[in-house]
């Protein structure tokens, strides 16, 4: 199976787009997937519950064959406090813009190295589509509250009942065995 195909086995939620299928002027979408998809997407994220996911994209042609992707994604998620273990809801709004070009079709000749992408390189265009449910899925997960806390919900770590002694306890006892006292 080639990377690209796992890829997209592994995320729930596929709405694919063709390049060749956007106008010169380009395009709106609207996207949300139904209630099954939310909750692959929520088992997948490790979320409690994903009651709403809502994708907004403008798709515009780029140079010879490439998509410029821009939109927002927004979401109501459920997850459970990290420090009360209760249920806490938030909201997502994570903005996209994205360049999606052709993947190169020279490959590396004998003793060269290929290029190593770089952080502001276009994402490659692959097969001439891009798959824009798995891309709000993306953006969904990045904006995910790695710890969510309830409101006011403050870590307390359990106190101890007997006070340290310190690090030479130990010696002073000795000592005072030692010396009868």
């Amino acid at each position: 199976m080639r990377e690209h195909d796992r890829d997209r086995a592994e995320t729930p939620w596929h709405v694919v787009f063709a390049v060749e299928d956007v106008p010169e002027t380009g395009e709106h979408m609207t996207l949300a997937p139904d209630a099954e998809t939310r909750l692959a997407i929520a088992r997948m994220a490790g979320l409690r519950e994903l009651s709403r996911l809502e994708a907004n994209f403008d798709l515009l042609r780029h140079g010879a064959g490439g998509l410029r992707v821009t939109g927002r994604v927004s979401a109501t998620v459920g997850q459970n406090c990290v420090v009360t273990l209760e249920p806490v809801q938030s909201e997502i709004e994570e903005d996209i813009d994205l360049l999606y070009m052709p993947a190169a079709t020279t490959t590396a000749t004998d003793g060269e190295a290929a290029a190593e992408p770089k952080w502001d390189d276009p994402e490659p265009l692959i097969g001439g589509v891009v798959d824009l449910g798995a891309l709000a899925t993306e953006f969904l997960i990045l904006g995910i509250d790695p710890y969510p806390r309830k409101p006011g919900a403050v870590f307390e770590p359990p106190r101890d009942q007997k006070p340290d002694a310190g690090p030479f306890a130990a010696l002073a006892g000795l000592m005072k065995d030692r010396d009868g006292r």
